[in-house]
């Protein structure tokens, strides 16, 4: 996803943002009284959603979780932000407090590009990070293989792996399940 672009200087509190962001034609970031208009994404960025979405469907299915996408924010109360992460799983039946947005979950994915990486190494990653439900974070390079996952270990703090050739597995937590990564860019590099 592009970088998002500030849109004013004025505090809006959460709920002035999620009603207007309910009406917005376009999807905003926000940020502690912030709001960042969002970039559309490149098909690239897509297809590697997709093929998160795809391969996580049956397992959360068995698992009694939800995969979404790119529609669905995920709210950070700690840092007052809502982000709109590429894929979330959540397997809380408590989360559905609000049609629009998750606080509970346990896997995000963020397909980064050469304007968001930033933004999601620093910023999300340590917002990410604070929610008690999650327990893996992953940033996915869309223009070569390059996988990294934070994972939350036993004791409550977080590792990091890194994934950069295509025969190598991920096991992603919350769903048990490994994926490759080459599943993850099947159709994106050749």
């Amino acid at each position: 996803m592009p970088v998002a672009r500030q849109m004013s200087g004025q505090y809006l509190s959460e709920a002035e943002y999620l009603e207007g962001e309910k009406l917005a034609a376009e999807r905003h970031e926000y940020v502690d009284g912030q709001i960042y208009l969002m970039a559309g994404a490149s098909k690239r960025h897509n297809r590697i959603a997709r093929n998160f979405i795809n391969r996580m469907e049956d397992a959360a299915n068995r698992k009694g979780c939800e995969v979404f996408f790119s529609d669905v924010k995920v709210r950070v109360a700690k840092y007052k932000t809502y982000y709109y992460p590429d894929v979330v799983v959540s397997c809380s039946a408590d989360d559905e407090a609000d049609d629009y947005y998750l606080e509970k979950p346990c896997l995000i994915v963020e397909v980064a590009s050469d304007s968001t990486i930033r933004k999601d190494y620093m910023e999300k990653s340590l917002a990410y990070q604070s929610i008690a439900s999650l327990q893996a974070y992953l940033v996915v390079a869309q223009d070569k293989a390059q996988v990294d996952i934070l994972v939350r270990l036993p004791d409550g703090s977080w590792g990091l792996q890194q994934f950069d050739r295509l025969d190598d597995e991920i096991t992603l937590p919350c769903l048990d399940i490994v994926l490759s990564v080459a599943a993850i860019y099947q159709g994106v590099l050749n």
